[in-house]
């Protein structure tokens, strides 16, 4: 594909963002001002919710039968995607990312075997159980609490068919509290937190939204489904984001202390003592300097390099029970996609790492 073209392509999608973003909004806008009771409106959303969940439920029942049916698996890292992107503060452009990882992931311009040597064209390595519908959700006036709870039952889904591990593609990093949620509700306890990320995404409650991609974590803490949250490649962190963190007990790792730190992270061992059940890995691609991505809504300079953040996950030491990629941007990628690529590398690897 050209330059151009790509360019020209990426012109559609953000009109496409800009139009589709909008239609949950408007629709809900529009169903208030007609004033449907809410015994025809709530029946009717919930049948949409249950033709959601039905659909992920019977593609995870489908993949886990050809695992199994190829040699069956102790745990197959499993895609699905969680495009969502209302709860950006800046821009909407995670919502559209999971197609775009994917396209990244099965590039020609690369192979299907990992660095630790793991074909991921091996069913019983990666599966994919698609996409939930957030926008169809949203235009039918699905608000955030019910939104939440559909992305929660739909990771509950895939974990209920052994041996499929949840591998969540964003969206915003909005999507990991009720994805987290849903592993420690499915593994019966508390899991350590390894968190990569330029911001702590701590605030009680950002700009007068509880569900923002900036107040994620705070929601996973107060529920209390983390022993541990290890945040690394932080930044950019406001004095709300140092307090919430003292007081949850957050471990945070800076990067103007990182070259001090590098030793320990690159020594991790998670998961394990005082009724833990496994390590969840969270990955905001913004964690990275934007010399290394750049298709980012937050560019925040003197970040991670690919190298570093996969050193310490190679190198962990500890049973990964889930993870999520979050806020790929694809507004803001290079005409040939290098963000997508360098996201597809982190799916990739991870799910090597997942996988057993």
């Amino acid at each position: 594909m050209s330059i151009l073209s790509s360019l020209a392509r990426r012109t559609q999608e953000i009109s496409r963002i800009s139009r589709i973003g909008r239609r949950g909004i408007h629709c809900w806008e529009k169903l208030c001002d007609e004033s449907i009771p809410h015994e025809v409106l709530e029946p009717a959303q919930q049948n949409v919710i249950n033709a959601s969940l039905t659909l992920i439920r019977e593609t995870a029942k489908l993949k886990s039968k050809l695992v199994q049916a190829a040699g069956g698996a102790i745990a197959t890292s499993t895609l699905l995607g969680v495009p969502l992107g209302h709860n950006s503060s800046y821009l909407e452009g995670p919502a559209f990312g999971p197609p775009f990882i994917r396209e990244a992931i099965w590039s020609a311009s690369s192979n299907s075997t990992t660095e630790e040597g793991k074909d991921l064209a091996d069913l019983r390595v990666l599966a994919d159980v698609g996409d939930i519908p957030i926008q169809e959700l949203r235009d039918c006036g699905i608000d955030d609490k019910r939104l939440f709870q559909v992305i929660t039952d739909s990771v509950k889904l895939v974990m209920n068919e052994k041996p499929l591990c949840p591998l969540i593609l964003g969206g915003d990093h909005s999507i990991t509290y009720p994805v987290v949620r849903a592993v420690s509700e499915m593994v019966g306890g508390k899991v350590d937190i390894l968190h990569f990320d330029a911001h702590p995404d701590l605030y009680h409650s950002f700009e007068g939204n509880p569900y923002s991609h900036a107040s994620s974590f705070a929601r996973i803490m107060e529920a209390g489904y983390a022993r541990r949250l290890l945040q690394v490649g932080i930044r950019s962190i406001t004095a709300e984001g140092r307090e919430q963190a003292e007081k949850f007990g957050v471990e945070q790792y800076e990067m103007r202390t990182f070259s001090k730190d590098r030793a320990y992270l690159e020594n991790l061992e998670l998961g394990k003592g005082d009724g833990v059940k496994g390590v969840y890995i969270s990955i905001d691609v913004d964690s990275l300097d934007p010399a290394f991505a750049p298709g980012v809504s937050h560019i925040e300079s003197g970040g991670l390099s690919f190298r570093d953040i996969l050193n310490i996950l190679q190198k962990l030491r500890g049973d990964i029970v889930g993870g999520d990629v979050v806020e790929y941007n694809i507004q803001r990628d290079t005409a040939d996609d290098m963000t997508a690529m360098v996201t597809a590398k982190f799916v990739r690897e991870l799910a090597a790492k997942m996988s057993k």
